[in-house]
Order: C-alpha cells, then structure tokens, then sequence
C-alpha cells in the first residue's frame, strides 16, 4: 500500500496543474489510436516470446511445461505486479507450480536468472543510448541531480554491503550448531532447488532460440513504445534513436518499487521527451496513454488468465510438489 501511495503521489505531482479538458480534448480528436492497437499487438509478441523462453529455462529442471499454462502464469504474474511491486514473479512460479507440478524454488530460480538476463540487456540498451546520445543524456542527469544521487548511493551503499559481510560471517561461524537442525536441511534443500533453477540457463539445449527471445522482448518492448510516437502530431517527427532514449529512460522507472511503474513511468518518459523539445504538457499526455494501454492490457489479459486456468487444468488439477516452500 505505501509502493502505491508513492506512485499514485507522483503521478498527482505530474498531473495536478494540467488542463484537463485540454487533456481531455487531445485524448478525443488529436490520438490515431490504430498506432496504440499496433503498439498492444507488439507487446502481446513480447509476452508470448517471454512464455517461450521461460520455457526454454523451465526444460532442464523439469518436464516441459504447456505453453497455455506457462503463458497464464506470466501474464497473472504482470497482473500481480500491478498490485503489489515483485510479487509478479513469486505469483507466476505459483500458477505454474500448481498447473504442471515443478518445483516452485526451481521455478523461482529460472525467474530470477531471466531477471538477471533482463537487467544485463537493460544495461547494454542504456550503454548504447548513453553513447549515441551523451548530450542528452548528460543534459538529463544534469536536470535531475536525485536520480543521479540515487544512482551513485544504490552502487556504493556500504550498508548494504556491510550487511551480507555480516550475515556470511555469522553463517560461517554458527555453521557446525545449525547443519543437523531440519530448519538448517530444509533451506539446504530449498536453496539447492533454487541454484538448480538459476543455472537452468546453461543446460538450456536450444540456445540459438533463448538469445533470440531475449533479444526479440526487448525489440518488442522498445518497437511498441515507439510506435506510439506516430499516434501524435508533436512526437511522429522524432527519430528512432529518439524513441530508444525514451524507452530506456522510462523502462528505469518500470523498475520503481511502485505498481506497475505508476507515477515513476510518466515522470521518466515525460522528462526524456523533453530533451527532444517535446512541451512538457504534451509529454504527459504521451505519457498517459502509452502507459494506460499497456497497463489495460495486461489487466484484461491478466484476469481472463486467472478465471479460466482452472476450467482448463480441471481434468488434472495438481498439487506443488514443494507447497511449503
């Protein structure tokens, strides 16, 4: 609830001194909203090439799982997302745990290696934006001394630090009390089934198709936002490299502990457009329907998965295998 406070704060920040019946107005006669339909057809192929590729991952620790399944339970888990920040991810190992019995701490780690897969490619489409567009990207940092701050204290935070030193230190010595305890066997287990699902990745046997999926997502990702820009007068002249900055700079407030990136998103991209002369009035309106659609999106997508999973696993409902983990 307090993720969502922050959100909804910063998205009442960013539209509280707005004309809402320019708003309004804009919204009614100024959007092509074929471009926003072309835009929700690009993101549902980045989820269904996500599906394949937690497949791909899901293979080497487990049978294979359906694709109708493995599709739902990503799509509840972004439905998750949007109420409670991260539980996407324990929610989608849930479903599939249920509908195909896998091991959900196998499941968990699969997820977490495609989250760091996700991270290193995030990385990489800020390097590339970061080189092509130095300027305006020092210009951004500039203008928003916080997030940069920010930045600098998540990577040299000694608090952080101090505290798994800590933590491995008082593991090592308390070791030889703890090792026979059934608590101690049972995290033991826990923790193995989890490492047996993060390297999952190396023993994946059709690599060629995991870095297309990885590369394809995130094509996707970034195509369907750019389409978007065609949908307006102000934002259909700005250049693809342009659309890149944009996606990459609002992605990172998609990463915000906040619901679905509420708040955070429309700050980021807003802010990135302005760097290509984009009136702040407009940007916020871009803003609003590019988030809006996907979010709708998943909403509808996400409910329908949560209503008919069990009418189609019906006939072999299942039991998690490891239910109290």
């Amino acid at each position: 609830m307090a993720f969502f406070a922050v959100g909804a704060f910063i998205f009442w920040l960013i539209y509280k001194d707005q004309d809402i019946e320019h708003i309004k107005s804009v919204l009614k006669n100024d959007v092509n909203y074929w471009w926003v339909l072309l835009s929700l057809f690009l993101g549902l192929l980045s989820h269904i090439s996500r599906t394949l590729r937690w497949g791909l991952m899901i293979e080497p620790i487990s049978h294979k799982p359906r694709f109708i399944n493995t599709f739902m339970a990503v799509m509840v888990g972004y439905l998750m997302n949007l109420a409670f920040p991260r539980m996407g991810e324990v929610s989608r190992c849930g479903v599939l745990a249920r509908y195909e019995k896998i091991s959900f701490t196998k499941l968990l780690g699969t997820v977490v290696a495609e989250r760091l897969v996700d991270m290193i490619s995030l990385l990489i489409l800020l390097g590339i934006t970061i080189l092509s567009q130095f300027g305006q990207m020092l210009h951004f940092m500039n203008e928003n001394p916080e997030i940069k701050d920010k930045l600098v204290a998540a990577i040299s935070s000694p608090g952080l630090i101090i505290g798994l030193v800590a933590v491995l230190v008082l593991f090592y010595i308390f070791r030889n009390k703890f090792k026979h305890t059934r608590v101690f066997v049972k995290i033991m287990e826990i923790i193995h089934n989890f490492k047996v699902g993060f390297i999952s990745i190396r023993n994946i046997k059709r690599k060629g198709w995991f870095y297309f999926h990885s590369v394809f997502i995130w094509l996707m990702y970034y195509v369907m936002l750019y389409v978007i820009f065609f949908a307006f007068d102000f934002t259909s002249h700005l250049s693809p490299i342009a659309g890149l900055t944009t996606f990459v700079l609002a992605s990172f407030g998609m990463v915000a502990p906040v619901q679905g990136g509420i708040g955070a998103w429309h700050f980021m991209a807003k802010e990135a457009l302005s760097l290509y002369g984009v009136a702040n009035e407009n940007g916020i309106i871009f803003a609003f329907v590019a988030h809006s659609s996907m979010t709708l999106m998943i909403i509808i997508i996400g409910i329908i998965s949560l209503l008919i999973l069990p009418f189609i696993n019906r006939r072999n409902e299942l039991v998690p295998e490891e239910i109290s983990e």
